[in-house]
């Protein structure tokens, strides 16, 4: 398994087999060998641990978390690099590719993802499933947020990502960057930015900057919350329209369902007056919020597109926050 990924390598690779980037898939490979072993050495991966990554590329990150991981299972989108990267991991007995889509629509990984981790995990006892991930910057976000909510949670994911993303997953409140994404990833996991990375670092380069982050799901947090599904939807709503009252985003979420004097008498519960907006509430408030609202509405809150016959906020179909 060859490990030089440099950008010359790579143009002449490219030529030889007469392919280029694809920016539709967000292609933009890591050149620093540097900066790929701090990747793995901070996943800090073990023998018994699952890897699932997203973009195999030219196969370089692979091969090196091969050679420490228990099994890797890398999804690849783009056909000529499928094939490109299965001669290069051919030796790798302990990793499988998949060719395609990691995520069957934005709101859902794709089963066979699902089933083929589940089946590495099953695989022996004590096994651990962890992403470590050159993202794609296009599928970033919907990959770490929608994880949080598959059939197989993380114990930590690892990934380089818009320095952009991973300013809002670490936001305060009350700061621009503050969002729903920042409340949903914090009310669950540990986020810490491990390392910038200027556009040089990558071949072709973007044009922002990039971050390594290293996500640890805290299971304690996210077995505080009751029904994750409507805390995501909850969420989602009354972020909708951040500059806006959260009585307002209450009374468009729960049309029909809550009258004003309701909304109303919710906040007033947990102290909130008329001109209390999202943006200025920490985790723990919000939450403690979310309770007093799922006590009033008890049913839960699905996504309108994918069960339209339970009630809930009116929300967009789209459920990546």
């Amino acid at each position: 398994m060859r490990q030089n990924h440099t950008v010359s390598y790579l143009i002449r690779l490219f030529r030889e087999i007469g392919i280029r980037p694809a920016t539709r898939h967000g292609q933009n490979f890591l050149i620093d060998i540097n900066l790929q072993r701090l990747i793995v050495d901070t996943a800090d991966l073990g023998p018994d641990d699952v890897v699932l990554e997203v973009g195999t590329g030219t196969g370089a990150l692979t091969a090196m978390m091969a050679q420490q991981a228990g099994a890797v299972v890398t999804v690849e989108i783009d056909q000529h690099l499928f094939e490109l990267a299965s001669d290069e991991l051919a030796d790798a007995s302990n990793v499988t590719m998949l060719h395609g889509d990691v995520l069957r629509n934005k709101n859902n990984f794709s089963q066979e993802v699902i089933d083929v981790v589940r089946e590495q995990i099953d695989a022996g006892p004590g096994r651990q499933f962890k992403l470590v991930s050159n993202l794609p910057y296009n599928i970033a976000t919907p990959v770490l947020s929608n994880l949080l909510s598959s059939p197989i949670v993380p114990t930590t994911m690892t990934a380089t990502i818009q320095k952009e993303l991973a300013d809002r997953m670490i936001a305060i409140p009350s700061t621009k960057d503050y969002s729903a994404l920042s409340m949903w990833m914090q009310s669950q996991c540990r986020v810490e930015i491990v390392r910038t990375m200027p556009p040089s670092v990558f071949w072709p380069q973007p044009k922002v900057t990039s971050a390594i982050v290293q996500i640890t799901v805290d299971h304690e947090r996210r077995g505080a919350i009751p029904e994750l599904s409507y805390w995501h939807d909850f969420v989602r709503a009354m972020f909708l329209h951040r500059r806006k009252f959260l009585r307002s985003c209450m009374l468009g979420a729960f049309k029909r369902r809550l009258s004003k004097p309701e909304v109303d008498e919710l906040m007033e519960r947990v102290g909130f007056g008329p001109t209390t907006r999202a943006e200025q509430l920490d985790v723990a408030t919000m939450l403690r919020f979310y309770e007093v609202v799922r006590e009033k509405i008890p049913e839960g809150c699905p996504s309108a597109a994918s069960t339209p016959k339970k009630q809930g906020p009116t929300l967009p179909a789209v459920m990546v926050i």
